[in-house]
């Protein structure tokens, strides 16, 4: 019996390393051995993507997407129908690779898809001897941009999309000096009547780049297609972001009827997608800490050669394990025989300088993510720039503006840093008193009241100060959390980086010493419990600076220096000699 059993497992093993054999041979473009392989996945396998990046999987389909009803069923058209093939491609598969002055690009043949964008000048904050890479696609990561057709009659052949495999044409692959621009277009064969040209025009000194697809009916029939632009990205967090900060990686979808809508990975994954599903204007985004890449669609272009806004569906879900795409797609209506319709749009691929995205398109400066407090931080940050523009170094116009910020705020601060001296002064009165009384809780409380009266002290009058200019600081941490400027910026010293770490932690020590003075500095609670987590809290507050941008550590010592010196000022003047409160544990 043993023996049989035996027997039995190694067939099974066997049979089971013969399919999996086989499968692998498939993944690699190779025929499959076994004949029960349905012919339409078969044509389709033939080209998937690395690092399991499926062309079902990457193509705009249904699934958990915003995507309406009406186009789903063009979507799912993708797939060869039974005993329909494919042109033959006019040149093998291949790997383009042009450069301007800011970006280094990657481009597959197969759907002239935009598969890896190297930002010159941007420094890769793991390995800085490197270019920091955006879109990617490699065994470890999937981030690309791509277009395509779809909206084929059922029963003929697909229109070009980004699995078809196109020429480039002739060109210049690295913008020469003296010149602006460069181009790379790719061509596509014929395809269920229609071909399409895309172009992708760089300039120089940018980061968005022009995309014109010139779709070309070759038919005898008139053809209605539809234009899809998606980005395709994994679900994994940038490398080397630290956990003590959460900063937003997803996409992200912009119309200037719900404005600016970001959803979680999660999210996706839990079918919650709340975004808005149509619209005429507007982009589709992945954001990341400190870079984003957009799709913005302009239109169709007419005889005078202006682009005219077009209606679009709006899509987001999820394409494969720890794969995501968001999209829109847009009927080009009525393209007549031996005619052709021009659409244009615009690709970002870059980092979130926020002047230059407001001069994209609008809106587009919303993927430099300030959260709720956006309508405080855009002033913040305009204020920072301009005092960076005076100055020329980010770290001396950090300071700057928070001392701007304590001068504003002056009149606020010391009303509260009065109230805080009167409480100081009353303290020994308040301490005898809960002596006295700490067996008659009412009664104390009582006298506590009358003491307040009588010395005409608000207990809260120091807190309700500092908790009107919280909303401010909060926002200025998000500035500056943001900002890619701060990005491989020098301050001073041993700073090279005011967006990594001080690397001899010098900058959080100095945080925490001054922040344990200002603890001192403040009236000790009669209640021993609150006197004691007064030095906890910020104890624990400080470990996370740590782990903080050296710019965000620059800036909360400037603000806690400052508060110190406005503090024995105040006090000071009020008769109240500055004393220190040490914990007593």
């Amino acid at each position: 019996m043993n023996d049989i059993r035996r027997t039995i497992l190694w067939v099974i093993f066997g049979f089971s390393m013969v399919l999996l054999w086989d499968q692998w041979q498939v993944h690699n473009g190779q025929k499959p051995m076994f004949a029960f392989l349905p012919s339409q996945q078969t044509a389709l396998l033939s080209k998937t993507t690395p690092a399991g990046a499926g062309a079902v999987a990457a193509l705009p389909s249904t699934g958990a997407s915003a995507v309406p009803s009406a186009v789903q069923a063009n979507v799912a058209g993708v797939v060869l129908p039974p005993g329909a093939t494919a042109p033959v491609p006019a040149a093998p598969r291949e790997k383009i690779v042009v450069s301007t002055d800011k970006l280094k690009l990657t481009f597959d043949t197969e759907g002239g898809t935009l598969v890896k964008a190297e930002l010159l000048g941007q420094i890769d904050m793991a390995d800085k001897s490197k270019n920091f890479v955006l879109l990617d696609e490699s065994a470890n990561r999937v981030y690309t941009a791509q277009t395509g057709l779809i909206g084929a009659a059922a029963g003929t052949v697909p229109f070009p999309t980004h699995k078809t495999l196109m020429t480039v044409l002739p060109g210049e692959r690295t913008l020469k000096d003296g010149s602006n621009e460069l181009v790379v277009a790719f061509e596509s064969p014929d395809e269920g009547g229609i071909k399409v040209v895309k172009t992708w025009t760089l300039k120089r000194g940018a980061y968005d780049i022009a995309v014109k697809h010139d779709v070309i009916n070759n038919s005898t029939t008139t053809q209605s297609p539809q234009l899809y632009l998606q980005l395709v990205r994994d679900g994994n967090k940038p490398v080397g972001e630290s956990s003590f900060y959460s900063t937003f990686t997803g996409p992200a979808v912009y119309t200037s009827e719900k404005k600016y809508q970001k959803v979680e990975f999660t999210d996706i994954e839990k079918n919650k997608i709340d975004i808005e599903k149509t619209g005429t204007d507007g982009y589709v985004a992945m954001v990341q800490h400190y870079f984003a890449s957009a799709w913005v669609l302009n239109g169709a272009v007419d005889k005078e050669g202006k682009a005219q806004p077009l209606k679009r569906d709006l899509f987001m879900r999820k394409v494969d394990t720890n794969l995501y795409a968001v999209g829109m797609i847009a009927g080009l209506d009525n393209i007549a025989p031996a005619t052709h319709k021009s659409v244009d749009a615009i690709f970002y691929v870059g980092p979130q300088e926020e002047k230059k995205l407001e001069a994209l398109a609008p809106g587009l400066d919303l993927v430099k993510d300030y959260g709720w407090l956006t309508i405080m931080a855009k002033p913040l940050y305009w204020l920072l720039d301009q005092l960076h523009t005076l100055i020329g170094n980010w770290g001396w116009s950090i300071m700057a503006l928070v001392l701007l910020i304590k001068i504003a705020f002056y009149w606020l601060t010391a009303k509260g840093y009065e109230s805080m001296g009167k409480m100081k002064a009353i303290n020994p009165k308040i301490t005898e008193m809960r002596e006295r009384l700490k067996d008659k809780p009412q009664e104390m409380q009582q006298e506590m009241m009358r003491i307040y009266r009588e010395e005409k002290v608000n207990p809260m009058g120091g807190c309700l100060p500092m908790v009107v200019q919280i909303p401010v600081f909060i926002a200025l941490y998000w500035v500056l959390l943001s900002t890619v400027e701060m990005r491989n910026a020098p301050w001073a010293l041993w700073i090279h980086d005011l967006a990594a770490p001080d690397p001899f932690y010098i900058l959080p020590l100095v945080m925490t010493l001054t922040t344990l003075v200002q603890t001192a500095l403040n009236p000790a609670p009669p209640d021993p419990m609150q006197a004691k987590m007064m030095w906890i809290m910020p104890l624990a507050f400080s470990v996370m600076f740590f782990f903080f941008p050296s710019g965000l550590v620059l800036y909360w010592i400037t603000n806690n220096v400052l508060s110190i010196a406005q503090q024995w000022v105040i006090n000071t003047r009020m008769g109240v000699p500055p004393q220190f409160n040490l914990p007593k544990f």
